[in-house]
């Protein structure tokens, strides 16, 4: 029991919904980080934008401080889970998503479902998986994209 204690971890960012609701920002378990479904407020200002590729791109900043926390990065991802309320604005959201899992590819399933607040557009759930040494769990890696940039950037394959 002891050893599987210090197994699991929960990373909380302190929301109100984690402590209204009763769930964790993430669960760590060994090798892996589960990450709730997370939605593009900048919970610092306590906005959204009504913009969907902009909270694609916050909601991929929340998870990767999340990550980064629990000794992850989105580097580590192998499962994605997309909720959005309108199918159409799907494609608004790929070149973020491109830009930060176009080279690892992780599994993914799509949901075309309603959110909470009518002002979410999109909501992205991740699983991860450490598969080497990450080295200082705050500390980011060299090959995690940039989310907080809307500067798009070109990886060349060896």
């Amino acid at each position: 029991m002891e050893d599987e204690q210090l197994r699991r971890r929960l990373i909380s960012t302190q929301s109100k919904w984690e402590r209204e609701v009763g769930y964790s920002r993430a669960v760590v378990d060994g090798d892996w980080a589960f990450v709730s479904g997370t939605t593009g407020f900048d919970y610092a200002a306590m906005t959204i934008s009504p913009d969907v590729g902009e909270q694609t791109r916050q909601a991929l900043k929340n998870i990767s401080s999340a990550l980064r926390v629990a000794g992850f990065s989105l580097a580590d991802v192998v499962r994605t889970v997309y909720v959005l309320p309108r199918a159409e604005d799907f494609p608004d959201c790929w070149p973020v998503l491109r830009e930060c899992f176009g080279e690892i590819r992780p599994a993914n399933t799509t949901f075309i479902a309603g959110l909470v607040d009518p002002r979410m557009r999109i909501e992205i759930e991740v699983t991860a998986r450490r598969l080497h040494d990450p080295g200082p769990p705050t500390r980011g890696r060299r090959s995690e994209m940039n989310v907080a940039s809307n500067n798009s950037t070109t990886r060349r394959m060896s």
